[in-house]
């Protein structure tokens, strides 16, 4: 930990005595040094995981001014924030990732976006035809050409006259109103 400018200790001391500009000059000579420790300590995680563990170390050592014990060295009291941090955030997205479907690159029409796939595998289909009769054409239009003739928005806007966000409206109140008619779900 010899990376510690000398002045961090006095920094630091400063800060807990609520100095302003200490604590700003503390936090700017840290920051690319907790960055390059954080990418170090882990190295498979992404840009964004290690700005998170960063920021997050920031936070705690404002929590925390009042812990640090000002003849000792700044860095491995850091170090330690950031450790225990680390280990947080990197939990978290280690729990949430088993969770999530990344949409990005998930056309529209994509299973993926089922809510509830067991459910609408089990609606009858003479039962589906006779609910998207009841639809206005309009709502019949939309859902024809994204969900039966399963068109990009983009061709959907384009054969329909409508902007792609307009569309995305359009379809979400569509599907509302199918959702209701059928009496499945939450639509209200």
């Amino acid at each position: 930990m010899a990376e510690e400018d000398a002045h961090w200790r006095l920094w630091l001391a400063a800060a807990q005595q609520g100095d302003r500009r200490a604590y700003a000059a503390l936090l700017s000579a840290a920051l690319p040094w907790l960055r390059r420790r954080a990418r170090a300590r882990w190295p498979q995680s992404n840009a964004a995981d290690i700005e998170d563990i960063v920021q997050e170390t920031l936070l705690a050592l404002h929590r925390s001014l009042h812990l640090y014990e000002p003849p000792r060295p700044v860095a491995p009291f850091l170090f330690g924030i950031m450790k225990l941090r680390g280990a947080d955030v990197r939990r978290q997205r280690h729990r949430h990732a088993a969770h999530e479907t990344v949409l990005d690159d998930l056309p529209v029409t994509s299973s993926a976006l089922t809510a509830y796939p067991q459910l609408e595998a089990t609606i009858d289909r003479a039962t589906m035809r006779a609910a998207v009769r009841r639809l206005s054409p309009r709502d019949r239009e939309v859902l024809d050409m994204l969900k039966l003739q399963e068109m990009s928005l983009h061709q959907a806007s384009a054969a329909s006259g409508l902007s792609v966000t307009a569309l995305k409206v359009r379809t979400f109140r569509a599907i509302h109103r199918l959702r209701r008619v059928m009496g499945v779900g939450d639509a209200e």
